[in-house]
């Protein structure tokens, strides 16, 4: 007989295990038992701490490189925020700050306005408020450009005034801007007076001297000035009107050699604010009538007091001449 025509397979005799059926419903049972003496005496409880405790060290060297990815994200993202955070209040610093600049030179313009308005109502004459523009480009001249020209009535001549004092005298009139001599230019003379003294001087503009004043020609070395003395303006010149503040003797060089003294005022109005005043030059002003009724009554008295020949001699009653 050939091996290959031989039965493999055991005799039914020989079999001593269970159905495939049988296993699984024994099975199913014994998983319901044990299910349900876990339940009641938690007999898998220490088996799964032991077994948690065996793989915490694995589950934490699992979870670091998706930690490390995330905390090298969050790194990145928090040093964007940071840069836009600071660059934010960067900006609204630097806004706040113009905004605070602009405040302040707000105020000192209002202060600056006032003190003109007050000024305007003490001055008889006419006036015009003007405002600074720029400053000319010739190195060789202290001028300004101010907004009003012609077509506002500005005329060369004019004196030009803030709350300080002279500021210094129209020059060249265009029809919408004119330009400003200031005190200190070279060019540019203004007779003033010693307050304390009363004694008349001519200043004249000398911008190299302490960075720019005023120096009085002509003092005598041994005339009464001293340092802090007070020039104004004494109006005999026609342009500028009588009192106005001009500026302050700084500096005072008596030499030996010679019979004038060296006299530098500073001026009290340059390199102020940027309003000004524009006064017509005082010859040109129009008589007031304050001034009309005072020379009529000093004619009158006049009249009275030195009659003339070819005046009326009152007549008594009832007698002839």
């Amino acid at each position: 007989m050939a091996l290959d025509s031989l039965e493999r397979s055991v005799p039914p005799t020989f079999r001593r295990s269970l159905s495939a059926t049988s296993k699984l419903v024994l099975l199913g049972l014994l998983s319901i038992l044990m299910m349900a003496a876990d339940h009641r005496f938690q007999i898998s409880h220490p088996l799964r701490a032991g077994i948690a405790m065996v793989l915490a060290p694995l589950q934490w060297v699992s979870l670091q490189p998706s930690r490390l990815l995330a905390a090298v994200g969050d790194y990145f993202v928090n040093v964007d925020e940071a840069r836009d955070a600071a660059q934010s209040f960067q900006t609204r610093s630097i806004g706040q700050t113009q905004r605070l600049q602009q405040v302040e030179q707000l105020l000192q313009e209002n202060a600056q306005l006032r003190e003109l308005l007050d000024l305007r109502q003490q001055i008889t004459g006419p006036s015009k408020a003007v405002q600074v523009l720029y400053g000319t480009a010739d190195a060789l001249s202290e001028r300004v450009v101010v907004d009003r020209g012609q077509l506002a009535g500005i005329v060369p001549g004019s004196a030009v005034i803030d709350a300080a004092g002279i500021f210094g005298q129209v020059t060249r009139v265009y029809p919408l801007i004119s330009e400003v001599t200031l005190l200190t230019d070279r060019d540019q003379s203004i007779p003033v007076m010693n307050v304390r003294t009363g004694t008349r001087h001519v200043a004249q503009g000398d911008p190299n001297t302490l960075g720019g004043s005023l120096e009085l020609k002509f003092v005598p070395a041994g005339a009464d000035i001293k340092q802090g003395d007070l020039l104004s303006t004494s109006g005999i010149d026609g342009v500028y009107p009588a009192g106005l503040h001009v500026g302050t003797v700084t500096q005072i060089d008596r030499r030996s050699d010679s019979s004038f003294a060296r006299v530098h005022a500073m001026p009290m109005a340059v390199a102020r604010g940027r309003h000004l005043l524009v006064l017509a030059p005082v010859k040109d002003w129009p008589a007031l009538p304050v001034a009309r009724e005072a020379a009529k009554s000093n004619a009158k008295q006049k009249a009275l007091l030195n009659p003339s020949q070819d005046a009326p001699v009152p007549v008594a009653s009832g007698v002839k001449p």
